[in-house]
């Protein structure tokens, strides 16, 4: 059968072109002419028009052509942009861009090739997103003071000669905290807890008005004028500080001092390792009912109704800086940050005054009630009355 005449117009010279050269040639007139006439008019289209035009002409094409098109476009595609950017010189770059991914995606690039688990891996970003959880949750937070992982966080405690921790500890850390969170909000829901008591009754008291604790202490403030001392683990009672000669109401501390306000109008500063006291501070004419101090400030408050506002220089020397006045009966809690103090009252209302200059700055209504609590935190204040609300 001659294959060149049936149904074929062309010359046996034009098969032997077509098989011998790498790109089709086109019999069609004027081809060039017409090609360049319509990319002239192409580019004079939207990015809109262009897609549905590109899209109408890939319906009129045949499959093997669409193959064609295919290996065209994918070298075009495949860029690897983060392993090019690691050739380069700037490991920097492609470690801040795969930082900003999530742990579930972190998992997946480390799989894609050995450029990127490289790039993960020298910039040690497990770690990251461990610190980043650190800094934004406090739950993350409170498990590193509990599981002792903090000193790994940031610049690395080398404890008794310890090498420092690479990326694989890392890597595994990251899921066992995953677990632990899961088993504690487990814990919460299905009310799965151990309960331990410790028995602070005495001749003279029958109440615990405050506490604090942390992983080696429970500080607690009781009725009986003193304050108690409890070890974390075995719970038993190893020291009782004495001086106040009322309740003790309220209380804090830090790695250095206790403070505490007692219905007995004083606020004593106590050494936290030797339980001396160290300071007596005298203003307040009636009870002294809430306390706060961080950063050499210190606020507070009294059934008396006035809140002080104390600058703290060291453990004895304190001053008074300014008394705030305006609530109309007894100030029953405070808090503050570098921005903001806040005071409520047993008078409905909470107050709000500059942190810097101690003045006035509104009144926030809305209680029926007195407000017995209060925490302020990140320009949110929730306050808690007993017209039994809860007020954000």
């Amino acid at each position: 059968m001659d294959f060149h005449s049936a149904g074929n117009s062309s010359s046996p010279n034009d098969d032997k072109n077509l098989i011998s050269t790498k790109k089709p040639v086109s019999t069609t007139v004027n081809f060039e002419k017409f090609s360049q006439d319509y990319l002239t008019t192409f580019s004079t289209w939207n990015e809109h028009e262009q897609v549905i035009f590109v899209e109408n002409l890939l319906k009129h094409m045949q499959s093997h052509q669409h193959g064609q098109v295919n290996l065209f476009l994918l070298p075009m595609l495949k860029r690897d942009f983060v392993g090019r950017l690691a050739s380069y010189g700037l490991e920097h770059v492609a470690e801040k861009i795969l930082g900003y991914l999530d742990e579930k995606s972190l998992k997946s690039t480390e799989l894609v090739c050995r450029e990127w688990y490289h790039v993960i891996c020298e910039g040690m970003l497990w770690k990251k997103l461990i610190e980043k959880k650190f800094l934004s949750n406090s739950l993350w937070r409170g498990l590193a003071d509990r599981r002792g992982w903090t000193k790994y966080l940031f610049r690395q405690m080398i404890i008794n000669g310890d090498k420092p921790k690479r990326h694989e500890f890392y890597r595994q850390l990251y899921p066992q905290i995953i677990r632990d969170i899961q088993q504690l909000e487990s814990n919460w829901r299905t009310g799965n807890f151990q309960l331990e008591k410790i028995q602070c009754r005495s001749q003279n008291s029958k109440g615990v008005y405050c506490l604090q604790y942390d992983d080696d202490k429970i500080v607690s403030g009781l009725r009986d004028n003193t304050i108690k001392i409890w070890d974390r683990k075995s719970l038993e009672c190893i020291q009782v500080l004495t001086g106040h000669n009322g309740s003790v109401l309220c209380l804090q501390y830090d790695d250095k001092i206790i403070v505490t306000g007692s219905s007995d109008s004083t606020v004593r500063i106590w050494n936290v390792k030797t339980g001396e006291l160290i300071n007596t501070l005298l203003h307040h004419c009636e009870a002294v009912l809430h306390l706060r101090f961080s950063n050499g400030t210190m606020v507070t408050c009294s059934k008396d109704r006035s809140i002080a506002v104390w600058q703290m220089n060291s453990p004895t020397d304190i001053t008074i800086r300014r008394v705030l006045v305006g609530h109309r009966a007894a100030v029953n809690v405070v808090d503050f940050d570098d921005k903001y103090i806040v005071s409520a009252s047993g008078d409905r209302t909470i107050k709000v005054w500059d942190t810097t200059t101690c003045e006035f700055v509104r009144t926030l209504l809305g209680h029926k009630r007195g407000i017995a609590c209060l925490q302020y935190r990140d320009k949110i204040v929730v306050s808690g009355s007993s017209d039994n609300t809860i007020r954000v």
